[in-house]
């Protein structure tokens, strides 16, 4: 059974149409990677789908709920949109760690602000806070970061910040954790570490959308591959067909393309 169902997704910045008629379903457990050639369209849908931005038309649904649907035009209130938000974890580009924070104060803080909306917040607070606190510490052991714990953003090296972003986007156990372009950001001999990481989220069964463009890795621990290419989906199916025998002429171009370059 899919935990996500995405339905016609269209979106429009003034008169330029970024997504058209998206739809793909993906099932729990598993590894989605969305690939294509830059403003293809596919930060928008992993932002559509955060509901960062507000499609123009379609559905999203998860476990079987409605998020959104355009045509009830229920774009939500904020606390509406952070609610519907908590489904998802995004892994941006940039780390967007709070500086002033220690990498386990990032990855604890929104899980802390949410604990304060519980009724028995007040009278369990140091209990709540500790469990917090472990969990993070759990977290950051996970990504290998035992001993940056109590480190500043400036003490890290990027790809140790991008594990702490990881850790982050966990700490609220969201069904579907998102990556968008997860090591553009990093040096190259960097971007390892964090591959490494996702490959490992990847053989827990952990339910991603692996927005990459690293075509390699995206064809050795996807379960399932989406092409984009002008806004729309080209081709979908599985990672290493998509990859190795596309179907399309775009993919084929695509890929052609990329491989030389």
């Amino acid at each position: 059974m899919a935990i996500l169902e995405v339905n016609h997704i269209e979106k429009h910045f003034g008169n330029t149409e970024v997504l058209q008629d998206v739809s793909f379903s993906l099932e729990e457990g598993k590894a989605l990677a969305i690939i294509g050639s830059s403003g293809s369209g596919k930060t928008t849908l992993l932002r559509c789908l955060n509901f960062l931005e507000v499609p123009d038309g379609g559905t999203i649904s998860v476990k079987g709920e409605v998020l959104f649907d355009a045509a009830r035009a229920n774009k939500g209130r904020d606390a509406e949109l952070r609610k519907k938000r908590l489904h998802f974890g995004m892994v941006f580009q940039a780390f967007h760690l709070f500086p002033q924070y220690t990498a386990l104060q990032n990855v604890t803080l929104a899980k802390e602000l949410l604990a304060k909306e519980q009724p028995d917040y007040k009278s369990r607070k140091n209990e709540i806070l500790a469990e917090i606190n472990e969990q993070g510490k759990d977290l950051l052991l996970q990504m290998g970061l035992e001993d940056r714990m109590e480190h500043y953003p400036h003490q890290l090296s990027g790809g140790q910040q991008q594990r702490v972003a990881i850790a982050r986007a966990l700490a609220l156990k969201p069904d579907i954790l998102c990556f968008d372009e997860p090591t553009s950001a990093l040096d190259p001999e960097l971007t390892g570490e964090v591959l490494r990481v996702i490959r490992e989220l990847a053989e827990q069964k952990t339910t991603m959308i692996i927005v990459t463009h690293e075509m390699a890795f995206a064809r050795d621990v996807a379960d399932q591959i989406i092409f984009m290419d002008g806004g729309v989906i080209v081709e979908q199916g599985d990672a290493r067909q998509v990859i190795e025998a596309p179907r399309e002429e775009r993919t084929r171009q695509f890929l052609t393309r990329y491989t030389q370059g």
